[in-house]
């Protein structure tokens, strides 16, 4: 059966990445978040996006929980679910990269072959992946959200960390350790990260 793709043409965008990369003075590309649920990824993602913000650029988060409500609403757990989360994820992260901006993703994104796939979609300068690390025992004494007291007592199957794999990036771009730094800390990282890379 024919899915119907082939009479589908891709329209050219009137206005190019490259030109409002240049009308917004910096770069668009991807900052991807990913560790363990609890590890700061949320945080340290608005906390970064807010800094932006006060400086000019033009940055969005897309927050795991929240994509959940709404786009990804149909999606549960298991890990065909996970892997097309991350598929839908990867498609709007390009697209505001078209549009010239920089997508700050959080998301715990437990596969490395999925953030692989996204790395894959866009230009090899527009993937930085961000590594927000912290250990499961920290996480699991933060537990904001009641989730791993769930996990523990199996009120929750296919948890990362407990009932689920997580796969650790074997070569980020940018390490966080929030374990040790605070918040405010990390953001400076990562800013001077993409002051040296030339991306704003």
């Amino acid at each position: 059966m024919s899915s119907g793709t082939e009479n589908i043409v891709w329209h050219e965008a009137a206005v190019k990445k490259d030109s409002r990369r240049k009308k917004n003075g910096h770069g668009s590309f991807i900052l991807w978040f990913t560790g363990l649920s609890a590890s700061g990824k949320s945080s340290v993602a608005n906390k970064l996006a807010h800094s932006l913000f006060e400086s000019g650029k033009q940055a969005v988060v897309l927050d795991g929980d929240n994509i959940r409500h709404g786009l990804n609403s149909d999606l549960g757990f298991i890990e065909g679910d996970r892997k097309e989360n991350i598929r839908r994820i990867g498609e709007v992260s390009k697209l505001f990269i078209e549009s010239g901006q920089i997508v700050i993703t959080a998301f715990i994104s437990p596969y490395r072959g999925d953030r692989g796939l996204v790395r894959e979609l866009v230009e090899p300068d527009e993937f930085i992946e961000v590594h927000v690390k912290c250990s499961l025992e920290e996480c699991e004494k933060r537990d904001p959200k009641g989730l791993y007291r769930k996990a523990r007592r199996n009120e929750i199957t296919n948890f990362t960390g407990i009932s689920a794999p997580y796969e650790e990036p074997l070569n980020p771009e940018i390490v966080l350790d929030t374990e040790k730094d605070s918040i405010g800390l990390c953001v400076e990282k990562i800013l001077k990260e993409l002051k040296q890379k030339r991306l704003i």
